[in-house]
């Protein structure tokens, strides 16, 4: 009789185990510019949407319009944000699950007409996808590009303040000189001014985390976007400039931070984030 009771409770504390890690969902999330999603398909972006099976897939830089590609993604919803001028900017998001709601921007005119931002709404926080202005090589955009880092800002804040987020996207900014293979030399350069990274130091500032940082503060040699010149990427010479950033009261969910950069198809890599 001892040994059944023994078993029996053997056998209850197995199932109690098992419910346990069948109920830890752990939630996946990609984020990549595909610098032209319809030329992207034509390198293999379906294979690797289909391969990664994430739960959240966001893209920047779509370069289309509506009625320009007809994607079959079975088990998702698409949510699409597209630029007024053709072939540039536009972002899209495929979710496995439907969110409370969808918004476009931040309600400022200029952006909205460049499709930069889509936040979705769900049960239990907010995820924005954002592909952030370029300043441009000489610098020009620079003002118009801190103005827009300002609002955004104030919309991640009015965001977090209701439910925790998780920002993704192309955020043109390699914020230390970890994020970058030559920072001496790119100092000053677009990317890498003082005034660019000092926006995600004070975004970091009220109450957001650079996950990638968090889970691997030193690594690297760690870019996510390489130039086309020859040899650039085959010798690595590039920059983390894709992130996923999150509220900091979701850090004890995260599991873990990757950047698959052996995937081709764009300028950019696709990066990867865990969350249970």
């Amino acid at each position: 009789m001892q040994n059944c009771i023994t078993a029996s409770s053997q056998l209850m504390k197995l199932l109690a185990n098992l419910i346990e890690i069948i109920g830890v969902k752990r939630m996946k999330l990609v984020s990549w510019n595909v610098n032209g999603l319809r030329a992207c398909v034509k390198k293999g972006f379906l294979d690797y949407f289909q391969e990664v099976n994430a739960d959240f897939f966001c893209i920047q830089e779509t370069k289309l319009q509506e009625g320009q590609i007809d994607l079959e993604l079975e088990g998702y919803y698409q949510f699409w944000n597209y630029a007024e001028k053709k072939g540039y900017s536009g972002t899209a998001v495929f979710t496995k699950l439907e969110p409370i709601s969808v918004s476009y921007g931040v309600g400022d005119a200029r952006e909205e007409s460049e499709g930069r931002i889509l936040t979705l709404e769900f049960d239990s926080f907010y995820l924005v996808n954002c592909y952030t202005p370029n300043a441009q090589r000489d610098l020009a955009r620079l003002p118009l590009r801190l103005e827009w880092e300002e609002r955004f800002r104030e919309h991640l804040i009015a965001l977090d303040a209701k439910k925790p987020v998780i920002l993704c996207g192309d955020l043109n900014v390699a914020h230390q000189e970890i994020d970058l293979k030559n920072a001496r030399s790119n100092k000053g350069n677009s990317g890498f001014t003082e005034e660019e990274r000092g926006k995600m130091t004070t975004l970091l500032a009220h109450g957001f985390v650079d996950s990638y940082r968090y889970f691997y503060p030193d690594r690297e040699g760690a870019y996510t976007w390489w130039s086309y010149m020859a040899k650039v990427r085959e010798r690595n010479i590039g920059w983390r400039i894709d992130y996923f950033i999150v509220s900091e009261r979701l850090t004890e969910q995260l599991k873990d931070a990757d950047i698959h950069a052996e995937v081709m198809g764009s300028d950019h890599c696709p990066i990867v984030l865990d969350v249970l």
